[in-house]
């Protein structure tokens, strides 16, 4: 009774239709899927114009109508391009002109410099020439001072004294007497055209004496008195004093840094 009952009973044709849909493949049912996309995708297509403002667009008027605004978008694109690209090219123009005048000015600054250096060296090589005109004009003078001073002698030591300050001449015969007096046996002449102080002003501030010029008339008689000075000290009135060749203030110099 139980298995009549089940077979009176009716199939459900839902149910039959699901059973049959979970017995496909995965991939018939993905087929299946695509095919009911397609269909409703050409249900819900534009249909064709009719020339009515109204009515729905064609497939191909609306590409064209993209195709005309990505042309239009593309073109003001590249109308921008175009003004960035001259506004670069005349940059670069710009760029280029001073660069090249840069260039000029270098030329002309190097051109320069070149000319000073070469003045540079002929000043140097006049500065040495005038260098050495100096240096030999100064040893002459120097030698012509010396050689107007052959005939004189430097007493160094003599006390400054009123009384012999007033009386140079006769205190230089009075040292040739007491220092060498065979000169005056000889007959020699020990005149003297002048005796003076040097310098001429007296420095309070410095302790020892001025020394004493003395020129003599007879250049062998200085001489004489010279050799006798280098041999033995002299002395005036007991007093120690050294007499030396008159030279000029540069030789001097010279014989001391030596």
């Amino acid at each position: 009774m139980a298995n009549s009952t089940e077979a009176q009973k009716p199939q459900n044709p839902k149910k039959n239709k699901k059973k049959g849909a979970t017995l496909d493949t995965f991939y018939g049912a993905k087929i299946q899927n695509t095919e009911e996309i397609e269909d409703n995708t050409q249900e819900n297509a534009p249909k064709p114009s009719k020339g009515n403002g109204n009515s729905p667009q064609t497939h191909e008027e609306f590409e064209s109508e993209m195709t005309k605004k990505m042309e239009a978008f593309w073109e003001e694109k590249w109308e921008i391009m175009q003004k960035k690209f001259t506004h670069l090219q005349n940059r670069c123009d710009q760029t280029e002109k001073e660069n090249q005048a840069l260039k000029a000015r270098i030329r002309q600054l190097e051109d320069n410099d070149r000319v000073k250096e070469q003045e540079l060296i002929k000043q140097s090589q006049n500065t040495k020439k005038l260098e050495e005109n100096i240096k030999y004009l100064t040893d002459k003078v120097t030698d012509l001072e010396n050689r107007g001073r052959r005939d004189n002698l430097r007493i160094i030591g003599l006390p400054e004294k009123p009384e012999i300050n007033t009386k140079l001449d006769m205190v230089i015969q009075d040292i040739i007497k007491e220092n060498c007096p065979e000169i005056l046996e000889q007959g020699g002449n020990t005149a003297t055209d002048r005796a003076h102080r040097t310098p001429s002003t007296l420095n309070p501030q410095k302790t020892t004496p001025r020394n004493v010029i003395a020129k003599f008339q007879s250049y062998q008689t200085k001489e004489k008195i010279l050799q006798e000075a280098r041999k033995r000290q002299f002395r005036y009135k007991g007093m120690p004093i050294r007499v030396t060749q008159d030279l000029a203030s540069s030789t001097l110099n010279d014989r001391k840094a030596w």
